[in-house]
């Protein structure tokens, strides 16, 4: 008899966490129609890194509407490394990679394996390098100790129109 009270008592444990469970899940707003991409607002972090950086810190400007600043950063430590990442109108992944670190190893570790197709592109009256790789391609300029990559999903237009946006941060 005692085992049987011992079942019951649990189902009716159960019930309850499950009646209160239903009720949180009421109160919880749910709106499957938002936008789960949150822009980021870099400027912040772009002027901190244009005061830290040993080269002109570079930013897109003038881009079309629907370019989705994303995600920044920087990092001193880890070679002066500035990132900035845009999804475009279409939903494709577009970054802005800079560095001062080994630019063989820098641009295969951004690119995720990406190698140079011995082709280049002019982008804004310079020749880029024109990267591919399995998950990124990417348009490389190497000046004067720095390596600027843009690099992501995106199509060669698109990560053109990205290379040709860029321009060094203003100062203040």
């Amino acid at each position: 008899m005692r085992g049987k009270q011992t079942v019951r008592g649990m189902f009716q444990s159960m019930a309850v966490i499950c009646a209160a469970a239903g009720v949180i899940y009421l109160f919880v707003p749910h709106d499957d129609k938002a936008d789960p991409i949150k822009p980021v607002d870099y400027r912040v972090e772009l002027v901190t890194a244009q005061r830290a950086a040993p080269y002109p810190v570079l930013a897109p400007e003038g881009l079309p509407g629907g370019w989705t600043p994303t995600s920044v950063a920087y990092d001193r430590e880890g070679g002066n490394a500035w990132h900035l990442g845009f999804l475009t109108p279409d939903r494709q992944y577009v970054a802005v990679e800079q560095s001062t670190a080994v630019p063989e190893k820098y641009v295969v570790e951004v690119t995720h394996e990406a190698r140079d197709t011995g082709r280049t592109r002019q982008v804004a009256g310079r020749a880029w390098q024109y990267w591919e790789g399995p998950k990124y391609d990417a348009l490389v300029l190497r000046d004067k100790g720095v390596t600027t990559v843009v690099t992501g999903t995106a199509t060669q237009e698109q990560l053109g129109r990205m290379a040709a946006a860029l321009q060094p941060a203003k100062k203040g």
